[in-house]
């Protein structure tokens, strides 16, 4: 028979929170407890660390030269051949995806059966001059269900934080019930009620905490906000002028902030893990009363990191640990899969790789257009010709960057200054030492910058010319031949 699929994503997630890898602050006994009877991958990044490209690496499979989407775009149509849902679909699977997917058109299925959608607050479609069919009182599910809940007014910026405001925190203002992460695993559950009995589902379970706004129920804030926080490393790199300009921005990505409101929003952030975390816990023991927990695989990560005060930085799409890595859990609970149970691995994996393992977990045929690769075999202990590194990058303008990694060691190029940045990860986990200028490290980082000149080899931006990576090449979020798609 074949195995129910259970995916659980997260949006914004560090790396690090994961109290089974000894995090200070923060709780995650249930996302503990898949580690201890599953695989941990201690080396998993996000290769487009910002919510609509990382998507696109999990719903089609493949790097981020081909699915097109090199950073932030709103309104560009998902028109792929293959996606994880569609393939599945037609494997025999029921398909479902519950909260977020933040796709064009917002409705679209992406060859999911259902979807009951809340993308949280999207510019693109809280605009007044969004067409109608776009509008959010038109493609939210959350919201209408809200509005019958709590009052017709009710509505997401109620409680006063911005979408994108990672430095603020405050407790929830409803009860704790109308949380969309409640929501979601409510939705979720119900889905197992209605599922067809007669074949075997796969669930995406897609939360849009602990993104901002950082609003957990007030119990969870409650268990942080007295927290003795340690301070956030600062690297000798830092930009201190741009962090004492934007300190007072609640949207900030560079901003030295006034430690208490450092403190209250790492708290918000733990705080909403956490209550993540309950809520697996919650959405686990309904599977298990379905009698379907034996014969599911349940996957879990996250789009991408939140820098929360790292180096001063906040928010996701730089390159750095905090943005760019990301939790990666495989669990088979019933032990069908042969996985090597509380086992960690190190290989560097990237979002890619979710596609191939769902689809090779189910016995089902794998698209060519996939480029990632399934992770069963590393979860198996079994030796693999692995890929050396994950190549990341992001348009993001005068932040623009590459970056290649393999949890070992990070190089990161900034395509519109040529500012080269290279981590020894192994001694400096928390990229405080910046070694790009180290004549002792030269050789080394010329590797990994010939490694990148090859990755961007015939790229349309021209980052690359006689064999040189060139700085100032105009960058744009997709790539032409998604454009003309």
């Amino acid at each position: 028979m074949k195995p129910n699929l259970l995916l659980i994503t997260v949006d914004q997630m560090r790396f690090d929170c994961l109290s089974v890898l000894n995090h200070p602050i923060v709780e995650t006994p249930n996302l503990d407890a898949l580690a201890a009877r599953g695989v941990l991958f201690t080396s998993a990044y996000s290769s487009t660390p910002v919510c609509i490209p990382a998507r696109a690496g999990i719903m089609t499979g493949m790097g981020q030269r081909s699915h097109g989407r090199v950073g932030y775009a709103d309104g560009v149509p998902w028109t792929y051949d293959h996606m994880l849902a569609g393939e599945l679909a037609k494997d025999g699977y029921h398909t479902q995806c519950v909260g977020k997917m933040h796709v064009y058109p917002t409705r679209n299925l992406c060859g999911f059966h259902n979807v009951v959608l809340h993308d949280g607050y999207l510019h693109h479609n809280r605009k007044t001059s969004t067409s109608f069919g776009e509008h959010f009182d038109r493609c939210d599910d959350y919201l209408p269900w809200l509005r019958r809940m709590a009052g017709p007014d009710a509505d997401l910026p109620d409680h006063g934080l911005d979408c994108n405001a990672s430095t603020m925190a405050r407790p929830w203002h409803l009860d704790e019930g109308l949380h969309p992460t409640n929501w979601t695993v409510t939705e979720s559950i119900d889905f197992l009620r209605r599922r067809d009995p007669g074949k075997p589902f796969f669930l995406w379970t897609s939360f849009v905490r602990p993104h901002s706004p950082l609003d957990p129920p007030q119990a969870y804030f409650d268990m942080y906000k007295d927290a003795d926080m340690p301070e956030p490393p600062i690297g000798d790199w830092a930009d201190e002028a741009a962090a004492e300009r934007g300190r007072f921005d609640p949207t900030t990505i560079v901003g030295k902030l006034p430690k208490r409101r450092l403190d209250r929003a790492r708290a918000g952030y733990y705080a909403l893990i956490t209550h993540i975390d309950d809520q697996i816990g919650r959405l686990l023991n309904a599977i298990q009363e379905h009698g379907e927990l034996q014969n599911t695989l349940i996957v879990f990560t996250s789009d991408h990191g939140e820098l929360m005060g790292d180096h001063h930085l906040f928010r996701k799409g730089l390159p750095y640990e905090g943005s760019a890595k990301i939790p990666f859990l495989v669990c088979d609970p019933g032990g069908k899969l042969g996985l090597e149970a509380g086992s960690r691995v190190e290989a560097p994996i990237e979002l890619r790789d979710v596609m191939p393992t769902l689809l090779d977990a189910a016995g089902a045929p794998v698209p060519e257009t996939v480029e990632g690769r399934s992770l069963l075999p590393l979860c198996r202990g079994e030796a693999a010709d692995w890929r050396n590194y994950v190549h990341g990058e992001l348009a993001m303008g005068e932040w623009s960057n590459q970056f290649l990694t393999n949890g070992k060691a990070k190089y990161i190029w900034f395509s519109q200054s040529g500012k080269e940045q290279f981590f020894d990860l192994e001694r400096d986990p928390e990229e405080r030492t910046d070694l790009a200028r180290r004549p002792e490290r030269a050789e080394e980082l010329a590797a990994w910058r010939e490694a990148l000149v090859r990755e961007l080899e015939g790229r349309e931006e021209g980052f690359v010319a006689n064999g040189k990576l060139v700085a100032g090449r105009p960058v744009t979020p997709v790539l032409r031949h998604l454009r003309r798609g």
